[in-house]
């Protein structure tokens, strides 16, 4: 079973842009909702992905944290725009920039759009305990709060969020 272990930072600054070796432009949407997960009508978000050249529909489990399950499918780019015309919520357009330091791939998500001003990054790992160097633009940890998660984001964007929500201040 694929097992997919991250954790999930606010980004401070502008110094992980030099550090970037690639930049690719996302749009996703989902197929189901934040409130269908909420409820427990559903257990696992339905996303779908224009990622560059390449398009995928993805099937993440909904555990809070850092280790949920993930099913990655690539599909033709052509589907996967019809798809994204079925999803409920707005779209999720970002760019995804790519950086190394110290033996570990961050991905940097610049968001665009109604979720524009946000930037987060993550770091995927082989295990919960791995340890791992932050770089000196990684800010607050926020991996257990919900409302960073993509599918929340397309639910409730970034754009109508309160003051005290854009600055992690309720975030332990």
């Amino acid at each position: 079973m694929p097992l997919e272990i991250e954790r999930k930072f606010l980004v401070t600054g502008d110094g992980w842009r030099e550090a970037a070796h690639e930049v690719v432009p996302m749009a996703q949407g989902y197929l189901n909702d934040m409130a269908a997960m909420d409820e427990g009508r559903q257990k696992a978000s339905v996303r779908v992905r224009i990622q560059g050249d390449a398009a995928y529909l993805n099937l993440k489990s909904r555990e809070l944290g850092h280790t949920r399950q993930e099913f990655d499918y690539p599909i033709p780019v052509a589907e996967a725009r019809a798809l994204l015309d079925l999803c409920v919520g707005g779209l999720i357009d970002k760019r995804r920039h790519y950086v190394r330091h110290a033996g570990h791939l961050w991905e940097v998500d610049e968001f665009l759009g109604e979720n524009a001003g946000l930037v987060v990054a993550e770091i995927e790992l082989d295990s919960a305990d791995e340890a791992f160097v932050k770089p000196d633009w990684i800010g607050r940890q926020v991996t257990d709060s919900a409302r960073y998660y993509n599918l929340a984001l397309a639910s409730r964007p970034y754009a109508r969020w309160s003051a005290d929500e854009r600055s992690a201040s309720d975030i332990p």
